[in-house]
């Protein structure tokens, strides 16, 4: 029985921590997108680029 608490606890760890990690990659998503805005706006082009590219790298 307490093998089966601890596999319990273990996967339900395992849920929490993925459903933080979507939260938190959703969350910096929608930051890109309103810095890339941003960047677009006031014509900085280094900083347009360089949100981009995480934003690609945070799309893999």
């Amino acid at each position: 029985m307490d093998k089966m608490k601890v596999t319990y606890e273990v996967m339900l760890s395992l849920a929490a921590e993925m459903v933080w990690d979507e939260a938190l990659r959703s969350h910096r998503y929608q930051q890109l997108y309103r810095e890339i805005d941003s960047a677009l706006v006031n014509g900085d082009e280094v900083a347009f680029r360089l949100l981009t590219d995480e934003l690609k790298l945070l799309e893999k």
